[in-house]
């Protein structure tokens, strides 16, 4: 009996949240840079929906995450609030903006961040620690969390390919300890995107459910193995990781650019 039109979108997004999770709990990100490509290309979902989607799938995922490196003590929560208090705010921007922006120009300006920032990780840090927060950094704290909102808004993304290279070039952070602050931050961010997402509805929550709780198992597992890794290994696996997200976003641009195929006209024409 061949299977059904739902049936097959159903092993798809199981299969997704899996590599989802993994990627979640491997590196402190949402997984929505595997869900949206997945839901557009292998689910056949709109691309609004899709982004829609991912943030409410990014909850489950973000939640199993946070328990496993909060198990291991590598949560920063003063760090954490600050960007909570930017990303939540952000949130609500982003979902509005996704009903009617243009995303060329923030693509542009995420993969310049993105490489710049990949660049600073495979040239090393000093990730020995943060030291006292100041006013100051606490404010940059809540720009970048607003800033990591509105791209989990509008683009569907948990936002940790931001937090979490932040938190490590300009906190010197240990690497562990923002992936684990990045969970805590995206899992407010998820709930206040989904609420807005489906408000404006641009989140199949079915579909939501299964990538995210199909993402729990393999969230833990990765997280166990981030707590392993030493912070070298971790910047230049997370710096290969936003390398490859910007190609992908490079890849989105070529082909909306890409001019439309012009229609074979027969050299033979009828009389």
């Amino acid at each position: 009996m061949p299977l059904s039109h739902s049936n097959v979108r159903t092993s798809t997004a199981a299969l997704v949240g899996l590599a989802a999770g993994a990627l979640g709990g491997l590196f402190g990100v949402g997984g929505g840079l595997i869900i949206v490509p997945g839901l557009v290309g292998f689910a056949h979902m709109d691309r609004r929906l899709a982004h829609g989607t991912s943030l409410a799938a990014t909850l489950p995922i973000a939640t199993a995450s946070l328990i496993t490196y909060l198990a291991y003590g590598n949560v920063d929560w003063p760090v954490a609030l600050f960007l909570a208090i930017g990303a939540i705010a952000g949130a609500i921007l982003g979902t509005q903006l996704l009903k009617v922006i243009p995303k060329r120009m923030l693509t542009i300006v995420f993969v310049i961040t993105v490489v710049a920032t990949a660049g600073r990780l495979f040239l090393g840090t000093d990730a020995a620690g943060r030291d006292e927060l100041t006013v100051g950094v606490a404010l940059l704290l809540v720009v970048v969390g607003f800033l990591t909102g509105t791209l989990a808004g509008l683009l569907g993304i948990g936002g940790g390919v931001i937090m979490v290279p932040a938190m490590v070039v300009l906190l010197g952070e240990v690497p562990v300890v923002a992936k684990g602050t990045s969970v805590a931050v995206i899992v407010p961010t998820a709930i206040m995107g989904t609420i807005r997402n489906r408000k404006n509805a641009n989140v199949d929550i079915r579909v939501a459910a299964v990538v995210g709780l199909c993402g729990v198992v393999s969230a833990v597992i990765g997280g166990t193995i981030a707590d392993r890794l030493s912070d070298d290994v971790s910047n230049v696996m997370f710096a290969a990781l936003l390398i490859f997200v910007a190609i992908t976003q490079l890849l989105t641009l070529r082909s909306r650019d890409a001019p439309p195929q012009q229609p074979v006209v027969s050299a033979e024409r009828a009389d």
